[in-house]
């Protein structure tokens, strides 16, 4: 009943009834304007009346509180995001640097767990002098010295970005330096006065993606428009990207046609100016350079040169041989086991890193080569069954710095040097009481019979089911790792830890399309077996239930971008199993994704709705069109972004609309700022946090607050 004034008021307003709408018609094409005045009228009147309700819930200001506290805590880790010869770099936030810090401190200070920050950039500043709302979007570098840098600054936090070039020994940004337009930019250094860059050149220069589709070759103090085109993809690849690695005085450039999300072209650029094609397949990735050799790894089994290599290993072959027209030697770096996948690589002067997961738990390995070509791997002794993150690699030592945490397990930071045990440098304070908590892997059988691994953290020694939140991602290769309950779910950390505190349950589902089990793994859904992940997902409650984790009534769902339209899909196929939805920043109209912004990139992985034949699998899942006129769907929540280029804020929009029409009552939240992570600094995230908690209680505990007059 607190929900009929809300829908009633919103009907009127869209002008919609009851009338069935004509299969090939959509009225909400007007949402599809990300800033049309109409479109925020609509966005501001839900924002208001989910405010209006979920701000006046019992808590909600404690936990936006607390959530800030802890998102902008000054005693989390600095990581070093780069190893710069004798220094690191670290970009951080906090309550007094919203936006953040860029700043540098000398390796062995920091190693000492003693770092004394130079600061580079300052955010905030920078924003303030001049009237933009500056998103960091990340720093490159030139080798060997480091003293050039390139920073992406977003206005926003779209994916849209400009690049503009910082002097790192004076600390100011380069006078008439390079400053490219604001677009989806690719760029990399070939020498101190020359970029190979990817942007908007205007008409005819963009694929049917939206990113652009020529590299030129940009000479200092020279027109971008008049810089010469060294590569070229075609309109319906979804882009071409450059990469440059330069080690000892050598220039290694690669340019990168991807035809599809999945499948690409490799071409070395010689100092000549001519293209020579790699010999790696389509189904390749590119890792990187080490000693002249290009390292890549696989997706499937490679046949090559009268040998087969294994889908999901590392190779390389010595670029010098190509160049020179000759065929090169292709050597296996490492091949994974049975239960192993590659999930990290991180390469030094002399040493490669690989993080691996073996039946979702990290494991690191450091690999050389020898005099013969042959690659030898030396485990690196961390904490099992623990989740590891490589962080960065570099300095004269090839010293690596590496993450490693768990569910209730703070992250602490390690410095790993060749021939020597890992040190501990630094550690986060633990955010909550572990030893009230328990952590469970558990698995659940699909629809397929295939075995799908879930964990779940819950009150230590707890009768009896609980309500439980279950979260999952499915997709794009992205394994969905068990890291530190506060961190949790992804982009709406710390929710998950104040759910558990509060006596319930957290669960985290690989399902299949992530990368957990290798290749296979993520293969095994593509397209037309889409329905196969979200089945993992069904089988993953019905688990819960069977388990006694939960029971029905009392389960919520999470996911964001392709999750979003997991959890989409999850509640229009089976709403009796799903009581609460957090769909954030989602897909879910799949008629019309592939028109959407970046979509067009992502039919590799769904396929093309253009096309009588896929629509006819992609049609069956796909909420926008399957959404149901008296259905006992629960009330979801809905989140996105305006500032979102990526995945079109019009698929929650249109969601929400659609349910209007069809009388079903909802939550919805639209952030101006933030781009696809939904918010723009950890003030946003905790505010968000705080809002889904308040949702999350009062459909799965029944923790009200008096309705909005």
């Amino acid at each position: 009943m607190r929900h009929f004034t809300f829908l009633a008021a919103l009907a009127a307003w869209l002008g919609v009834g009851s009338a069935a709408v004509a299969a090939d018609e959509d009225p909400y094409l007007w949402l599809e304007d990300v800033e049309g005045p109409r479109a925020l009228d609509q966005v501001r009147q839900w924002n208001a009346s989910t405010a209006a309700i979920l701000e006046k819930a019992p808590g909600f200001e404690a936990y936006r509180t607390r959530g800030a506290a802890l998102l902008n805590d000054t005693a989390r880790i600095a990581f070093p995001d780069a190893v710069q010869n004798d220094r690191v770099v670290n970009f951080w936030q906090d309550a007094s640097h919203v936006r953040g810090l860029w700043r540098v401190a000398s390796l062995d200070g920091f190693i000492a767990g003693q770092p004394e920050w130079r600061t580079l950039i300052d955010l905030d500043a920078l924003a303030k002098s001049e009237g933009k709302n500056w998103v960091w979007k990340g720093a490159l570098c030139l080798r060997p010295a480091y003293d050039r840098c390139l920073i992406a600054l977003s206005d926003g936090g779209k994916d849209a970005h400009l690049w503009r070039e910082f002097d790192t020994v004076s600390g100011q940004f380069v006078e008439q330096g390079f400053v490219t337009p604001v677009a989806k930019n690719n760029v990399s250094w070939l020498d101190r006065d020359t970029l190979l860059i990817r942007s908007d050149y205007g008409p005819g220069t963009l694929t049917t993606a939206g990113y652009g589709r020529q590299v030129r070759r940009w000479k200092r103090g020279t027109p971008l428009a008049e810089a010469p085109v060294v590569f070229e993809a075609h309109p319906s690849d979804v882009w071409a990207v450059s990469m440059t690695e330069i080690e000892e005085g050598n220039t290694y450039p690669l340019i990168q046609r991807d035809m599809t999300v999945w499948t690409s072209e490799f071409h070395h650029l010689t100092p000549d100016g001519k293209l020579v094609r790699s010999p790696l397949p389509a189904d390749a990735e590119v890792e990187g350079v080490l000693q002249g050799r290009l390292i890549a790894r696989l997706y499937a089994h490679w046949k090559h040169g009268g040998k087969t290599y294994k889908a999901g290993s590392l190779v390389a072959y010595a670029i010098a041989p190509l160049l020179e027209g000759k065929a090169p030697g292709i050597e296996t770096v490492y091949q994974p086991s049975a239960s192993e996948a590659i999930e990290e690589v991180a390469l030094g002067k002399q040493t490669v890193y690989v993080k691996l997961l073996d039946n979702v738990a990290g494991k690191l390995v450091r690999l050389t080569r020898g005099a013969q070509g042959r690659w030898t791997p030396k485990p690196v002794p961390l904490a099992a069954k623990s989740v590891i993150h490589l962080v960065s690699v570099g300095g004269s030592s090839d010293m690596a710095f590496a993450s490693v945490e768990g569910l209730t397990a703070p992250e602490a930071l390690f410095s790993i040097q060749p021939g020597a045990a890992p040190v501990q440098i630094a550690a986060l304070p633990a955010r909550f009481d572990a030893s009230k908590m328990e952590v469970l892997q558990r698995f659940a059988t699909s629809k397929d019979g295939t075995r799908i691994p879930y964990f779940v953290v819950r009150p230590k020694g707890v009768k009896g089911p609980v309500p439980a939140l279950m979260h999952a991602y499915g997709g794009f290769r992205v394994a969905t790792s068990p890291t530190y309950l506060s961190k949790n779910p992804l982009r709406l950390g710390p929710l998950a830890q104040f759910w558990v505190e509060e006596g319930n349950a957290f669960v985290l589902a690989n399902i299949r399309g992530g990368g957990e089990f290798g290749p296979r793994w993520h293969e095994s859904v593509l397209k037309a077996n889409r329905q196969k992940a979200y089945d993992d997902f069904h089988a993953v409650a019905e688990d819960l239930f069977r388990t006694g984790i939960t029971k029905q009534g009392s389960l919520g769902i999470s996911g964001r971008s392709n999750g979003g339209l997991l959890v989409g899909v999850a509640y229009t196929q089976r709403p009796e199993l799903y009581s609460a939805v957090l769909m954030g920043v989602p897909l879910a109209d799949m008629k019309r994704y592939s028109h959407l912004l970046a979509g067009a990139s992502w039919m590799g992985e769904y396929g093309d709705p253009d096309k009588p034949e896929e629509w006819a699998f992609i049609s069956k899942y796909s909420p926008y069109q399957n959404l149901k006129k008296g259905a006992a769907y629960p009330k979801v929540m809905f989140y996105t972004s305006t500032k979102d280029d990526r995945v079109h804020p019009a698929h929650a929009r249109k969601m929400a609309a659609r349910m209007a029409e069809l009388g079903h009552p909802f939550y919805y939240y639209e952030n101006i700022d933030g781009g696809h992570a939904g918010s723009a600094n950890h003030n946003e995230e905790a505010y968000r946090a705080a809002l889904m908690m308040a949702y999350l209680n009062r459909e799965l505990r029944g923790i009200d607050a008096p309705a909005p007059e």
